[in-house]
């Protein structure tokens, strides 16, 4: 019998999703893993993919395109097995590569989200000659210590200014961007007249260089690679075979943990006070929700919040933060996903 559509999303308030989860005592392990490949009825695949996955207690964000599909997720350790085989079950999907966290085994989803969209990575293209499989070469820890060892190579962080931010190969080129679609003609207009140069390319798990690297090939750059797996497959290899990192501090996450440590560098500082941090976190105060960089001393001072006005806000009874609201404006915003990125000396002004 066909199943209701309600039945395939979540009912749960967060509050009830969050008990939930708090009350499990079996591990969980987070994994990414993406597929670019020509799905047909991307609603029918949607539906499908969540009655295979939800009884296995599968937790996560999924989207799925015409173009294919991009997956992070929390997966019981138990059904990781049967996970794995009802993912391979897929035809297009046998044989693809999970990437399991650095930090595998944190709470990192409340809930299951498959969501159908025009594209599985936003990228503002509208190029029907532009073919995403075609792609640059992939490079595997090794290869990519031994290209950053040369001073021709031109590495390029194809991640947003937030990601950046606490964590990055030595000597990358970081793009003031906050968006992948930006980041696009931005990397372009940089590189214009280094188009025979080596170029090496990186991001979270690789879905965005992908598709990156199949554009700039297309666009005539000569040379282009990226970090096979992205940052999580980089940190990974480099400890099972006993390499050198050379990406520093922490590698940025879309889900609940916002980041997993790679090296113990502090490479950012604290939007309030200045001092070394990599904490981030979304201002405490729901109706600014901005993402910044705060230390432990300051989260005591201004409570998680961003600023004095939002922890004052904050402070307020909920009837009269509701009227409020409508008339106030907070830093989220102003500057939508994160705060801009200023020099520790500027960055006093959310400060007592």
């Amino acid at each position: 019998m066909e199943r209701k559509k309600h039945e395939l999303r979540n009912l749960l308030s967060r509050e009830a999703l969050q008990a939930r989860l708090d009350a499990e005592t079996e591990p969980r392990t987070t994994l990414s893993f993406y597929r670019y490949a020509r799905i047909e009825d991307p609603q029918a695949f949607r539906d499908d993919c969540y009655e295979r996955w939800s009884p296995l207690g599968v937790l996560g964000r999924i989207y799925i395109a015409t173009e294919g599909i991009n997956g992070q997720l929390s997966v019981p350790t138990a059904k990781l097995a049967d996970f794995r085989s009802e993912l391979y079950a897929i035809p297009f999907l046998d044989g693809t590569r999970l990437n399991i966290a650095i930090e595998a085994e944190a709470r990192s989803f409340l809930k299951l989200i498959i969501k159908v969209r025009p594209k599985i990575v936003a990228d503002g293209l509208d190029d029907a000659t532009f073919d995403v499989t075609k792609r640059g070469r992939h490079l595997n820890a090794r290869e990519v210590n031994e290209l950053l060892e040369r001073e021709d190579t031109l590495v390029v962080d194809m991640r947003n200014h937030y990601e950046s931010a606490v964590g990055y190969f030595e000597g990358a080129i970081r793009p003031e961007v906050t968006n992948f679609r930006d980041i696009l003609p931005v990397v372009e207009n940089l590189l214009a007249d280094k188009k025979d140069r080596e170029i090496v390319m990186y991001c979270t798990g690789g879905i965005r260089c992908e598709k990156a690297s199949a554009y700039y090939l297309h666009r005539g750059f000569a040379n282009v690679s990226m970090v096979d797996g992205g940052i999580i497959e980089y940190a990974r290899q480099c400890e099972r075979d006993g390499l050198p990192k050379k990406y520093i501090g922490k590698n940025f996450v879309f889900d609940e943990r916002l980041g997993e440590r790679i090296t113990e560098d502090v490479v950012s500082h604290c939007h309030q006070c200045g001092k070394p941090s990599d904490r981030q976190l979304d201002c405490a105060n729901k109706a600014c929700h901005i993402l910044f960089i705060q230390c432990a001393e300051c989260a005591a001072r201004f409570e998680d919040c961003c600023s004095v006005e939002c922890r004052d806000f904050n402070r307020l009874p909920e009837d009269e933060r509701q009227r409020k609201r409508i008339e106030t404006t907070f830093n989220g915003q102003r500057y939508g996903k994160a705060m801009p990125p200023r020099e520790p000396a500027q960055r006093t002004s959310a400060g007592e």
